[in-house]
């Protein structure tokens, strides 16, 4: 067979970009140098930013696309390249040198359980071998230190290398941090955008966080200048967005996941958590009644082609766990201690995915310790 140019163009346009649904040659993502010799074939995509997530499995579509539409014994493995339109924004100084990977668990409305997830997922890594932090970044409501029993919890400063240094308290095999830990449970916190993002700067940084594999940050629900402060602190290695299934919630999460990939944040989306995706009574436990619709964020996950990680059930024991200071990840044989427990794996396996797709020297690991 005579290989042309036209001939891999028209296999190509099979291939369609997961982030808006056009295939790769209509959206100007194929470089026009095609170079062809005998059986073997090697050109460039074009992505626009350098962290893109789908870079990876874009390569892969493009050779299989090839290989099915022109034919089995085209030279292609390996010879497809990965170019860039634009270069990667100004990252923000490292502030966490001994963290490896900085996760966002946001959600685009409050009343999801995003803190419920963030809690729990940390504990549920924790129980995986991995070392944790949970910073609750959700300024105005702090939920952490009512999760972990810790609401009496005064966090003290200790000598670090001639630092004197917050140290996060920690329960469950998770370091963590609030605002709640230093203001009044009983008054609202009433502080400008300026101080609100000034007090996270401080947890982030004036904190003894040490080695760490996973950082959780637990951000306020909505999008807010806390977003912005998280995203120009410190290198998000990618965004958890937490939804329950009805569309109410669906639309704000739609905003929350824009947010993210947006220009002025662009952090990838690991993928997204379904909470009281049905309720399940203790004395039936093979019975699941949808209360908020069924397989909403499933539906959203598949559209928009991200991940869905999980999908939490309600028991009785989420709530009873939160207010008792004991995540119900801290019983792994429960019914929700398996469905966080199978997050867990799956946010430690989309984060090797996401690092494999990086150039080596910005490559990190999330193996345990």
């Amino acid at each position: 067979m005579a290989l042309y140019p036209q001939l891999i163009l028209d296999a190509l346009k099979h291939v369609r970009y997961p982030g808006n649904g056009v295939d790769i040659v209509t959206a100007g993502m194929v470089d026009d140098n095609i170079r062809i010799e005998g059986n073997k074939v090697s050109f460039s995509l074009l992505l626009d930013k350098p962290n893109d997530p789908f870079a990876k499995s874009l390569v892969k579509a493009s050779e299989q696309a090839i290989l099915t539409y022109v034919g089995k014994e085209v030279d292609i493995v390996g010879n497809i390249g990965i170019n860039y339109k634009t270069q990667l924004p100004p990252q923000p100084e490292k502030l966490l040198p001994q963290v490896k990977n900085i996760i966002a668990v946001s959600s685009g409305k409050g009343g999801v359980g995003k803190s419920t997830v963030s809690s729990n997922l940390a504990v549920a890594l924790a129980n995986e071998g991995y070392k944790v932090g949970l910073l609750d970044a959700d300024i105005f409501g702090p939920s952490v230190p009512k999760m972990f029993g810790l609401e009496d919890a005064r966090p003290y400063l200790e000598p670090v290398e001639g630092r004197e240094l917050i140290r996060p308290e920690e329960k469950y095999g998770v370091k963590m941090l609030s605002i709640g830990f230093f203001v009044d449970p009983n008054n609202a916190v009433l502080w400008r955008g300026g101080m609100a993002s000034n007090a996270l700067k401080q947890l982030i940084s004036d904190a003894n966080w040490g080695e760490l594999d996973f950082f959780i940050v637990d951000l306020p629900p909505g999008t807010s200048d806390i977003h912005l402060t998280m995203v120009q602190t410190v290198a998000i290695t990618g965004a958890i967005v937490v939804s329950t299934p009805q569309e109410v919630a669906l639309a704000d999460a739609r905003k929350g996941i824009s947010m993210f990939m947006g220009e002025k944040v662009n952090v990838p989306i690991l993928g997204l958590v379904e909470n009281m995706a049905w309720f399940t009574p203790a004395e039936l436990p093979n019975n699941k009644y949808y209360l908020f619709g069924k397989e909403g964020c499933k539906r959203l996950a598949e559209e928009l082609n991200i991940p869905l990680l999980g999908q939490i059930p309600i028991v009785q024991s989420i709530c009873e766990g939160g207010d008792n200071g004991e995540p119900v990840a801290c019983n792994p044989d429960s019914i929700t201690g398996q469905a966080f427990a199978e997050l867990a794996r799956k946010v430690a396996r989309q984060v090797e995915i996401r690092n494999e797709t990086l150039p080596e020297t910005k490559k990190v690991d999330v193996k345990r310790g």
